[in-house]
């Protein structure tokens, strides 16, 4: 069993791709979510809708058995403002580029570690994303970017707390919304 940091959950928008065999020119998938996806990725992240979500990658072989990912995920989504809970349209036009590696690969490894040295360097990337058996669920990696551009808080264009604010402090570090949303940025 491997400890990945992924939920066991599959994504709402995962996208198998064979990579043992990859042509040099790189191979190009893309999806684009239907309602039923959409629907489960705004439940997932809070969202109040996804209009749409779609990614374009292209996978290409690296070092050996690795594989690069680089493209875009690009999505239309609703969000909650934070103070008025009106709703807030966002465009989300992430770029994706990655490496996954297989699992065991030594290349899984930063450079660092095999030395023995532990100086992480914060500036240097991480080490890559492992992937098992021969398949790279390339919909759950653009989930995951696609995710991390979310904006944890969504403002109406002009809503300030102090427009919200009736003369009662406000208990913002206690209320619902402020739960949920840490219960968000926990998630891994």
């Amino acid at each position: 069993m491997s400890h990945h940091h992924h939920a066991a959950a599959e994504s709402p928008v995962t996208y198998k791709v064979n990579v043992a065999r990859l042509s040099r020119s790189g191979l190009p998938v893309w999806l684009e979510a239907d309602a039923a996806q959409r629907e489960a990725l705004a439940a997932e992240h809070g969202l109040q809708s996804v209009e749409s979500f779609r990614f374009d990658l292209t996978l290409a072989p690296w070092k050996g058995r690795g594989v690069r990912v680089s493209g875009t995920v690009r999505a239309e989504i609703t969000q909650a403002c934070i103070i008025t809970l009106d709703p807030v349209p966002a465009v989300i036009e992430e770029t994706i580029e990655t490496v996954l590696v297989p699992e065991g690969s030594k290349l899984a490894t930063p450079r660092w570690a095999e030395q023995g040295e532990m100086i992480l360097d914060a500036e240097g990337p991480d080490a890559p994303e492992t992937f098992s058996g021969d398949s790279v669920d390339v919909g759950a990696l653009a989930e995951e970017f696609f995710a991390l551009a979310i904006d944890p808080y969504p403002r109406k264009a002009g809503a300030s707390v102090e427009a919200a604010d009736t003369g009662a402090p406000q208990d913002e570090e206690h209320g619902p919304l402020y739960e949920k949303l840490r219960d968000l940025a926990r998630k891994p």
